[in-house]
């Protein structure tokens, strides 16, 4: 038997070996995800929720996307209400060099996303204007170290792990909303908001060498004041202003899905 006939019977005994040992099941790749974040992440406005404080829901775009996909395991610590030191002191724990996917929303509480949704909502346009102004200046100045040191934890933490920070919706339309709604100029102004955030959030992630998923086009034509919206409105107390159910599946697992299949 020649060398070269030799050789080809060892590569086709090779391949068929692998097939037995290691069917298809055990070939694929092992995906063990890890969801951090805050309330964005946690599902806040879909309901229902866990018996945590967290406001964890399976209607997030987390536990929708691993159920789509088989993971080997799935780790969801996200928590409504959580700020970049959160993440960093009680939600970090949950990685290790195992994980392979990490998804996370942060940095809308950091620069004080409730008080500024108060202001617009239920203040003047002026307290209003300075609440924007605030979230923007610190959204430029101070949370950007915020999410560097917190990225930071995460890759040391899972050193192996693919890292996707998700951005924020736009949250309004900014036509007609009837009598009682916020006016069009300090939806505007709050949209714009969102998209310093977008930016500084794109521009760390990028920095950390994690994918950046831009949740804002998925989202367009749906915002609060919409014909459908897929964000809900004042009228949902602590739900106020997060995505519904719609709102996670087609807005932000759509945007997840199209990043990373």
């Amino acid at each position: 038997m020649s060398r070269r006939v030799r050789t080809a019977l060892a590569a086709v005994l090779a391949a068929v070996l692998g097939a037995v040992l290691l069917p298809g099941a055990a070939r694929a790749a092992t995906v063990n995800y890890v969801a951090l974040g805050d309330s964005y992440s946690s599902g806040v406005g879909a309901g229902p929720y866990d018996l945590s404080t967290c406001l964890r829901s399976q209607k997030s775009y987390a536990p929708l996307w691993a159920a789509a996909h088989a993971v080997t395991s799935f780790r969801f610590p996200a928590c409504g209400g959580a700020v970049t030191a959160d993440v960093r002191n009680n939600q970090v724990g949950q990685l290790s060099a195992s994980t392979t996917l990490v998804t996370i929303t942060i940095g809308g509480n950091d620069a004080g996303f409730a008080d500024v949704m108060t202001s617009c909502r239920f203040g003047s346009t002026s307290s209003c204007e300075s609440a924007v102004a605030g979230a923007k200046a610190f959204a430029t100045a101070t949370l950007p170290g915020r999410l560097d040191a917190t990225y930071t934890a995460i890759r040391e933490r899972a050193p192996n792990a693919r890292l996707v920070v998700l951005g924020y919706p736009r949250l309004f339309e900014t036509g007609y909303c009837g009598l009682l709604a916020m006016s069009s100029y300090k939806r505007t102004i709050l949209n714009q908001a969102a998209d310093v955030l977008n930016g500084v959030t794109a521009d760390r992630a990028g920095a950390a060498g994690a994918t950046f998923v831009d949740a804002r086009p998925y989202f367009t034509g749906h915002g609060v004041c919409a014909a459908e919206p897929w964000i809900r409105d004042v009228s949902g107390v602590i739900e106020a202003y997060h995505p519904n159910a719609s709102g996670y599946r087609y807005g932000y697992l759509a945007a997840l899905t199209a990043a990373i299949g």
